[in-house]
């Protein structure tokens, strides 16, 4: 194998391969998958002048140790967590070097659930369906980083950015998403659509990249029964027979029976992704379809 590659060390409890997503195949049956904080990841590849496509690692709650082959740049943005090469702290947020044999430790997230990790050349894992992300519900990209597991580095770009402070967005004290209610809030009760509207929710420890589980108050549904499998969208709200809302996030199922009963709006989806279990939710509707 060539000396542009990563040998994981410490692969963390979830550590994938994300890009921008494999868009245009939900007829297919295929999600879109994706970083689920895109900023974030967008920033970690301008850090190491890789183009905003190139693929990166993204981690959750205790990230992830890896070794390089040959000297490479590393950025590690979204949620903030202590950095170490060779068991010196560096910099987080900002360009890193890394020379070769050495070990990059990305700790445990401090604020926040996900961090992207960018390598200068971008992961060059094979891509499938244009996109070399991995899609936990459909199985479809690499898989889940194991240790020992050696990741394949593409050819770096020019000079990284020179940055003193790179722009941060903290994760959410409280997360408000904004929705536009529809296309099945007919199938909810007045009372219920103020409820979601007007009480609170929490991010429930069940949620995953599929979706964003809340515990809260049940919504009570005014028609019976369920509908017929219809697509499913990014931010779509399901309702599930336990009345308790899920918010579809980048590796949601392409169709679905549960009624959706708003869309939240999809500049509110990354603080989504960093919103730890027990954050508080407030859903606030926009405007009506």
């Amino acid at each position: 194998m060539s000396d542009r590659a990563l040998a994981v060390v410490r692969a963390g409890a979830l550590t994938t391969v994300q890009d921008q997503g494999r868009t245009g195949h939900a007829h297919l049956g295929v999600p879109r998958s994706g970083a689920l904080d895109a900023p974030a990841a967008a920033l970690a590849n301008r850090l190491v002048a890789n183009p905003v496509e190139a693929a990166v690692l993204e981690t959750t709650v205790d990230g992830c140790a890896l070794r390089p082959r040959s000297t490479v740049t590393v950025a590690v943005t979204g949620a903030s967590c202590p950095v170490r090469v060779d068991g010196r702290p560096a910099a987080w947020g900002a360009p890193v070097r890394v020379p070769s044999g050495a070990l990059l430790d990305v700790g445990s997230a401090r604020a926040g659930l996900r961090s992207y990790v960018a390598v200068s050349g971008g992961v060059a894992v094979d891509p499938v369906l244009g996109s070399r992300s991995t899609d936990l519900l459909s199985g479809l990209g690499p898989p889940p980083l194991t240790d020992g597991a050696v990741l394949p580095l593409g050819s770096p770009g020019a000079l990284h950015a020179r940055v003193d402070v790179a722009a941060h967005r903290a994760p959410p004290a409280e997360l408000i998403l904004h929705v536009t209610l529809g296309p099945r809030d007919d199938w909810f009760t007045g009372p219920a659509l103020r409820t979601l509207t007007t009480r609170a929710y929490r991010v429930s420890a069940a949620s995953n990249r599929i979706g964003l589980r809340t515990e809260g108050p049940s919504l009570e549904r005014a028609v019976s029964g369920e509908l017929p499998s219809e697509g499913m969208v990014l931010g779509a709200v399901q309702v599930p027979p336990d009345g308790r809302p899920v918010v579809f996030l980048a590796d949601h199922p392409t169709t679905g029976g549960y009624p959706v009963i708003a869309v939240v709006r999809h500049r509110d989806l990354p603080a989504a992704a960093q919103a730890v279990p027990g954050t508080p939710v407030r859903f606030v509707a926009v405007h009506r379809r």
